[in-house]
């Protein structure tokens, strides 16, 4: 059995790989929504593998495009996000699951369907569990949110609690990626230690300097300036810290010239627009066009970006490959993406040193800097080499977990708890 097992890897015969999750937007942008389509262009050119996608939609809805497998479940919307939606019909995606029986199920979120996934293993034992452990989330959404609501010390109290739970969850995976080595320190923290870490892809032929408009300021109402174009493409919400862009436009010098384009939609937009009423500040909402995305980052001059908890930064590294400097802050995946010799990062929420940095990257030569950026992230970052990893080394250790695991007859701490309610 463990021989047979342990030659179902990712290279020994076409394997049925499932991504599941929360976090999927129809109609462009997000980390996941991107990772999703790369990942299926992939597996479809690269490899012999079939790819089984389970995301929230309208309605359900199955779509069959070759070794693709595209499969909607219907979900109500996310409030205050309306191009995200959330599954609750947990019953549904444990059907699929049992109907389909990948070989790996991969899960790209931390809300309630990890937990499908393992419980899906409880029938199908043999199934490698790898998750994706894209954002440190009892600090960036459990403990921000809590610590605004209720005060600081019940937020370390739901951040605590936050942990004890992502360590009951991925500790279940057979493996667990990250993206970066904080949050990799952050799970080793917690004990759960069979992880890796698996940096991002850009697709550089679409993000380039190349995409540029000479006309977009013009296009969005800006008023014509020999200063700055800064861009910001993102949710519009406390999350990203967006309101923090503002306080920092607003300290920029008066005479630098200065406009600014927020793109993105999200809980603060319809607010801070209001609060931006007469400055050169344009909100064009959520671009669904991955070309008109590229077209604004190549059109601007500088990315900006107020996010404290990034755990890689992909919306960074697009701006960077469309030829962009980047004033950022000094936290989370930051420091990884935006080293010195490619943009000025600032201290978190300090809209005054976020003012300087902007007025300081404009004076430098910034053209220089954006040629170096470009060429860092052609370099470095490729979905390639991104699919090449997950394929090629991460789900082989997960399939080899997955042999042991059914080989030694080792019980889930579920499966022990049963055990023990059943005595």
């Amino acid at each position: 059995m463990l021989q047979e097992m342990a030659g179902r890897d990712a290279g020994a015969r076409p394997l049925l790989v499932c991504d599941l999750t929360q976090s999927w937007s129809p109609t462009g942008g997000g980390g996941i929504s991107t990772y999703l389509r790369e990942k299926r262009d992939y597996v479809l050119a690269r490899t012999p593998h079939h790819l089984l996608q389970i995301v929230p939609g309208s309605e359900d809805r199955v779509t069959v495009n070759g070794r693709h497998i595209f499969v909607e479940v219907g979900a109500e919307p996310v409030r205050g996000s309306p191009n995200y939606r959330f599954i609750l019909r947990t019953g549904v995606v444990r059907e699929l699951l049992a109907q389909y029986r990948p070989d790996i199920v991969e899960s790209l979120c931390p809300w309630v369907l990890p937990w499908t996934a393992i419980r899906h293993r409880r029938a199908f034992p043999e199934t490698a569990l790898v998750a994706g452990y894209r954002t440190d989330f009892p600090n960036a959404h459990v403990y921000r949110v809590a610590r605004d609501k209720f005060g600081d010390t019940l937020g370390r109290g739901f951040r605590w609690l936050s942990y004890g739970y992502a360590e009951i969850t991925y500790r279940e995976f057979d493996r667990v990626y990250t993206l970066g080595q904080d949050a990799r320190d952050a799970l080793a923290r917690r004990k759960i230690t069979r992880t890796d870490i698996l940096p991002l892809g850009v697709d550089t032929n679409l993000f380039t300097p190349a995409a540029r408009d000479p006309g977009y300021r013009a296009s969005l109402g800006l008023p014509a300036s020999d200063g700055p174009l800064l861009v910001y493409a993102g949710r519009i919400d406390n999350e990203k810290r967006a309101d923090r862009l503002l306080g920092m436009f607003r300290a920029l010098p008066p005479g630098l010239g200065a406009a600014m384009v927020m793109i993105g939609d999200g809980k603060l937009r319809e607010g801070l627009m209001a609060e931006a009423a007469g400055l050169p500040i344009a909100f064009p909402g959520f671009e669904a066009d991955r070309q008109g995305l590229a077209r604004a980052l190549a059109s601007a001059d500088l990315y900006v970006s107020a996010m404290a908890d990034e755990t890689f930064g992909i919306s960074v590294l697009e701006a960077q490959a469309a030829g962009l400097p980047v004033v950022g802050v000094a936290s989370g995946a930051m420091p990884d993406r935006v080293p010195p010799t490619l943009g000025r990062l600032a201290a978190v929420d300090d809209v005054d040193a976020m003012a300087r940095a902007v007025a300081g990257l404009w004076a430098a030569d910034h053209r220089a800097i954006g040629r170096a950026a470009r060429a860092h992230v052609e370099a470095q970052f490729s979905w390639t080499s991104t699919f090449g990893r997950l394929f090629g080394e991460i789900y082989p250790a997960a399939l080899a977990h997955a042999a042991r695991r059914v080989e030694s007859g080792v019980r889930p701490v579920w499966r022990l708890a049963e055990a023990q309610q059943a005595g």
